[in-house]
């Protein structure tokens, strides 16, 4: 693998139009569209701001590839939000978005560089294990659907393409530094949101590749009850060969669609659990299916004594709560006194119940 640092002019150096962190939505368009995208997603202005400011830091080498259909021109592989930067100081015309703040910045700048530090590389691939670790492991994280989109692209690659799924799950865990447990399931994850994808996202109203939280599947692959509804084998050298593709549409509804603001189960770990439950249980699940709420449908599982336990730690909670505030009431509401007295009669009433299971329990 040979590496070559240049000082490359800014006018020679092109924005990747397939930068794993652009969404599908954006890849492949033009420049100005992955220019656009930077500036509304990902923090472009405060970086314009800076370099302004203080001129590029020269640490940071923007990683390149020659580009094959123009002579001394290059492509930007990794480093095209400071490349945006840039372009923007010295051009603030080129976007149409966000072009008071940007022409402001441009105008007040110090600095508007012009010649650029580069590491040159052969090609792509060469790149692409060294991302993997910056930007999968390392300080400098994608978010999860960006890291999926790279692992895809790297098991596709020449070294990788002709792999098992679980050998080539090993061999890229090894080069990103990471396990292979994590990559399966970010590969699985990724092709089941590449299912999702190819059905337009089921028409859910405002669900598209800027929206869809990848970790919903990436977490729920280590639920089993979740992972045996869709019916994923995570360690199958096919793992959706058996996809049940009514589950996996149900599934991305129950997350996604939203009712009067809500979606019927939240995808964080209390929503997946409480929907991993539901779903092991024939009533439950019946239950939901027919328009109970996911907390109606889990009371009807057989994980009866958390629930209890649950419940009673949150009213404990909120009682500890009240109490701290009380020394800040200017004036206690009228029905305090009763509503004490319902909290104290409940709670003996819980008590005295339990009592008397223990002394049923006792055969003396």
């Amino acid at each position: 693998m040979e590496q070559q640092i240049k000082n490359i002019p800014v006018t020679n150096l092109k924005l990747d139009l397939y930068n794993p962190r652009l969404p599908k939505s954006k890849q492949g368009k033009d420049e100005k569209s992955v220019m656009e995208f930077m500036l509304l997603e990902a923090a472009t202005l405060e970086l314009m701001d800076a370099i302004g400011e203080n001129d590029f830091f020269a640490g940071e080498l923007l990683l390149v590839v020659p580009d094959e259909k123009e002579e001394e021109k290059y492509i930007v592989i990794e480093g095209n939000r400071r490349l945006t930067a840039v372009l923007l100081l010295n051009n603030p015309d080129l976007t149409t978005v966000k072009k008071i703040a940007t022409k402001e910045i441009a105008d007040n700048a110090k600095f508007k560089p012009q010649i650029l530090p580069c590491l040159e590389f052969n090609s792509r691939n060469e790149i692409l294990k060294y991302l993997g670790f910056i930007h999968i492991t390392g300080k400098k994280s994608w978010r999860l659907l960006e890291k999926a989109r790279y692992l895809y692209e790297l098991r596709n690659d020449i070294n990788f393409k002709d792999i098992s799924f679980l050998n080539v799950s090993r061999e890229i865990a090894k080069v990103i530094g990471s396990t292979t447990a994590y990559v399966k399931r970010l590969l699985i994850s990724f092709e089941l949101y590449k299912k999702v994808e190819d059905e337009a996202f089921y028409q859910i109203d405002g669900l598209n590749d800027t929206s869809f939280f990848l970790n919903y599947f990436t977490d729920s692959l280590n639920k089993d009850n979740i992972r045996n509804f869709i019916n994923i084998d995570v360690n199958s050298e096919n793992p959706l060969e058996n996809l049940n593709t009514d589950h996996l549409k149900k599934t991305t509804n129950w997350w996604f669609k939203k009712s009067e603001g809500q979606s019927r189960v939240l995808g964080d770990s209390e929503g997946l659990k409480l929907l991993n439950a539901v779903i092991g249980n024939n009533m439950a699940l019946s239950a939901f299916e027919k328009g109970a709420t996911i907390y109606e449908a889990y009371e009807l599982t057989d994980d009866i004594d958390l629930q209890f336990e649950r419940k009673i730690k949150d009213s404990l909670k909120s009682i500890e709560q009240a109490d701290i505030l009380s020394n800040r009431v200017k004036s206690f509401y009228s029905e305090l006194y009763d509503d004490l007295k319902n909290i104290r009669r409940v709670a003996s009433k819980i008590n005295d119940f339990r009592t008397k299971m223990e002394q049923d329990g006792d055969d003396f």
